[in-house]
Order: C-alpha cells, then structure tokens, then sequence
C-alpha cells in the first residue's frame, strides 16, 4: 500500500457554493481532484482527508459529496473540519457513507501495513489572533478529543503511529499549541493537517520537529491533487 493526503475539499454539489469566488485557481477544483485522484491512487491505497470536505450544512447536502468521495479509488480516512457542520453524529455519518470511508471521531483506524491513524480536528488556540470567547472551551475540548483518540490508538497495536487533524498543531513562526506535546507522546511520525488557504499557507510549519514530520494537505497549496506520504523516512510500499 501506499498512503497520500488531502485535504479541505470544499465540495458542494448539494449546495450552491462555488469555490471560484476565492480566486481562478479554484475554478473547476473539483474535476481538478478528481482526475489526479484517479490517476494516481489505487483500489491498495489509502488516502488522509483532512476535513472541510462539504459545504453542506445538513447531511442530506452533504450527501453527494460524499458519495463523490466514496467513489474515488482507495481506502479514506476522514476527519471533520470546522466547516463541516453536517456531521451530526459518528453514528449517522457512518450510516450513509462508502465502506471505503473510516471515520476519524474519538476513535483511531488501523491501516493494512499497520500504520495506525490517530486524530481529532482541533481548533485555533487561545490568544491567537481569531479567538473569541468560546476559543478556549472549543480547544480544550478537542484536545479531549485527541487524547481519547491516542487512546483508542494504544489499543490497536500498530506498527507505527500518525496524526490526521484539521488546524496545524504548530505553527512556521515557531508558535506550537497543547497538541504538540500529546503527538509527540503519543510518538507520532508524521502529522498531516490542512484548514489554511491562499496566503495563509505560509503560517503553517512543513517538515521535521520533534520526531514529527509536519504535511499541510489543503487541496490548494497541493495543486488539487493527493500528496504521498512518506513513511520510516522513504516512500511507501
């Protein structure tokens, strides 16, 4: 197998909400995805998807763009996003998508090398210049929600273990939230993250730090097309 990410989809083709209205490079994303996706994924390997996948705002909107998702080639692994007000519950979500789905929600997905996938979505840290005055109950209550991940993680007993979340956990100005230490404890290897866009890319942290190796996946600052993943410091197999 080989694993890639992605992530912030934007899909919406429930919806009314063209992404094109954020700049040319958007326009016709998602045929943009789809045919790298398809050209370059196989039925053996699986792909991270960092969240923002629809703009739905109810799960019956949000259901043929998952069913886009479920279509394409390989096994997923899926968070929430911040956008992603569809997902109502695990249970309901689990309930209309693709086999080929696995949902990321206080839980964790073992891969077939046993690569073991932990997560949660995460928020903006408290003080960072968009908080407001539910930031801190938010963030701590997904770093609930990391820990119980991890958790669940430790008892797969897998071979390695890696990070899919949807706010970068540390920062390129050297900035690093809560989350940090709980990877890193957790002994994470990589970490894939994605939430930021256009020219806030470069507030995200790309490459090594402690022992983690930091991917940001939003679909575009990876030209629409899934990012391979290296694991043990090579390609996998």
């Amino acid at each position: 197998m080989r694993l890639f990410a992605i992530s912030d989809l934007h899909l919406s083709f429930g919806v009314d909400k063209p992404m094109d209205v954020f700049g040319p490079q958007w326009v016709g994303h998602a045929d943009k995805m789809r045919a790298a996706w398809d050209a370059r994924i196989t039925a053996d390997d699986w792909v991270l998807v960092g969240g923002d996948t629809s703009w739905g705002l109810t799960l019956d909107e949000a259901r043929p763009d998952l069913e886009w998702l479920g279509a394409r080639p390989g096994q997923k692994v899926l968070i929430k996003g911040n956008h992603c007000h569809w997902w109502s519950s695990l249970a309901k979500v689990r309930a209309v998508v693709d086999p080929s789905i696995h949902l990321l929600q206080n839980t964790a997905v073992k891969l077939t090398d046993g690569t073991v996938v932990i997560g949660a979505r995460l928020w903006d840290p408290p003080g960072s210049p968009w908080a407001d005055e539910n930031t801190e109950k938010v963030f701590l209550r997904e770093l609930e929600r990391l820990k119980l991940s991890i958790a669940a993680g430790a008892k797969l007993g897998g071979s390695r273990t890696i990070a899919l979340v949807h706010y970068p956990p540390r920062y390129s100005d050297g900035r690093t939230t809560p989350a940090v230490e709980l990877l890193e404890g957790a002994g994470a290897e990589v970490c894939v993250y994605g939430h930021l866009h256009g020219k806030d890319h470069r507030y995200g942290f790309q490459g090594e730090a402690g022992g983690i190796r930091y991917y940001l996946a939003s679909c575009d600052a990876i030209e629409f097309a899934p990012i391979e993943i290296e694991l043990d410091g090579s390609r996998s197999d």
